[in-house]
């Protein structure tokens, strides 16, 4: 398992953390449940943590390996250390005495890893994208969200270059073939999954107990990166909106908690979308209802989704849409726009509700019709636990098992060795 520029075992919700890291780190766990032997190889980027780690539990490895400066690093200058890095996954190997029959590479910086370890030994190659080039460019607003040439240039020679091709979504599947030329028939459609022994439904009392939060506030919750593709800014100018309307109900007891980034860093370190999404709170006149808690440990976030009347999705593009489908699984409805994966991770007017990308006044109706309405914030909540329960990692891993079958049959063995 190939997760190059993020570590699994990294704290959720900073700069180059998220739903990957989540994917790589269940489904590794759920193959060394199967007695499949996995090790992760990832980028060190903290002298401090063991260059092996056995936390992910049996038969499962994450492995530090150098790939330029020891720190976090800018992803796109990782590239140019991506030949140090296969030959660290080489010479461990060779050291280890172990062979890996099959590579299942994360993020185009991991499939280029891949596909340089495939020439050395002819093992197939199973690439997942998490995120594509060509679509955050396509919502991008400002130039410093540009993905580099680069990344759009590998992308395109792994969609022609990996064995098999690994979509969440048939809308995903399509966009390789529509924007990169990809075969469709080397592209299978399986959705991610979700741990269903920790995100579970909890008593929305017993919740907001273990966290301190006052019985009759009413949380509206987001969960992500803090980045301009993550459309905080539309979620807090909904909230706005639904204060000005009704004052009286909601000044006092309606509060959105955003878990993501860091918000207590100093000023040097204090990413430009923390600061901009600061001002903003201060031009609304919302800055007794945003709070800003950081990167939370995945054991708390299911109590912040239980906690929660509602979790927002605001997003300008998601591949799937992790946190809905965390979120879904805790019993919570979820309110998304209608991009990406996310047309297909929740389930309008079943498990929550869909609305217009960039749209404060849809957002904010979507959350009223949720936040006024308890019997339809309880029946969206059942519904949204009932259909998260088909993502169970044991149903997903199924698929992706099958799959590492299909590429180590003698016919997918010959293609390679003829590519």
């Amino acid at each position: 398992m190939i997760s190059t520029h993020t570590c699994p075992l990294a704290m959720l919700g900073g700069k180059e953390t998220g739903g990957m890291n989540v994917y790589v780190r269940d489904l590794s766990r759920e193959l060394g449940r199967r007695g499949i032997a996995v090790d992760v190889f990832t980028r060190q980027q903290d002298p401090d943590l063991p260059p092996i780690s056995g936390r992910l539990g049996p038969n499962c490895r994450v492995i530090h390996l150098p790939a330029g400066p020891v720190r976090p690093y800018d992803k796109n200058q990782v590239f140019h250390h991506l030949p140090q890095f296969v030959e660290g996954i080489v010479a461990f190997a060779e050291r280890e005495g172990l062979s890996y029959p099959l590579l299942h590479s994360h993020y185009w910086l991991s499939g280029w890893v891949a596909l340089a370890l495939r020439e050395r030994w002819g093992s197939p190659a199973i690439q997942m994208f998490h995120t594509l080039g060509h679509m955050k460019n396509s919502v991008a607003q400002r130039a410093s969200e540009i993905e580099t040439d680069l990344r759009i240039e590998v992308e395109t020679e792994l969609m022609v270059q990996a064995d098999w091709l690994v979509a969440a979504t048939p809308l995903e599947r399509a966009q390789m073939a529509w924007l990169y030329g990809a075969r469709p028939e080397k592209i299978r459609v399986i959705p991610c999954g979700v741990d269903l022994n920790l995100f579970k439904p909890i008593p929305r009392a017993e919740a907001r107990a273990r966290l301190n939060l006052p019985r009759e506030q009413q949380l509206v919750l987001f969960v992500g990166r803090i980045e301009p593709l993550k459309g905080i800014d539309t979620l807090m100018r909904a909230m706005a909106l639904l204060v000005n309307q009704f004052p009286h109900c909601w000044q006092e007891r309606l509060s959105l908690a955003i878990i993501g980034g860091h918000p207590n860093a100093g000023s040097d370190t204090v990413s430009e979308e923390m600061e901009r999404l600061k001002r903003l709170q201060a031009e609304l006149g919302i800055g007794d209802l945003v709070c800003f808690l950081g990167a939370q440990d995945q054991d708390r976030l299911n109590l912040y989704y239980s906690a929660a009347e509602v979790v927002v999705v605001p997003s300008h593009y998601e591949s799937f849409g992790m946190v809905a489908l965390e979120a879904m699984a805790c019993g919570t409805p979820v309110i998304a726009s209608k991009v990406g994966g996310l047309a297909f991770t929740v389930q309008d007017g079943v498990t929550g509700f869909h609305v217009p990308d960039r749209d404060p006044e849809a957002l904010a109706e979507g959350m009223t019709a949720v936040l006024c309405d308890a019997e339809l914030r309880a029946r969206l909540g059942r519904q949204a636990a009932q259909w998260a329960a088909r993502y169970s990692w044991p149903a997903v891993a199924n698929q992706i098992v099958a799959l590492y079958d299909q590429a180590l049959a003698p016919a997918s063995l010959a293609r390679v060795a003829c590519s």
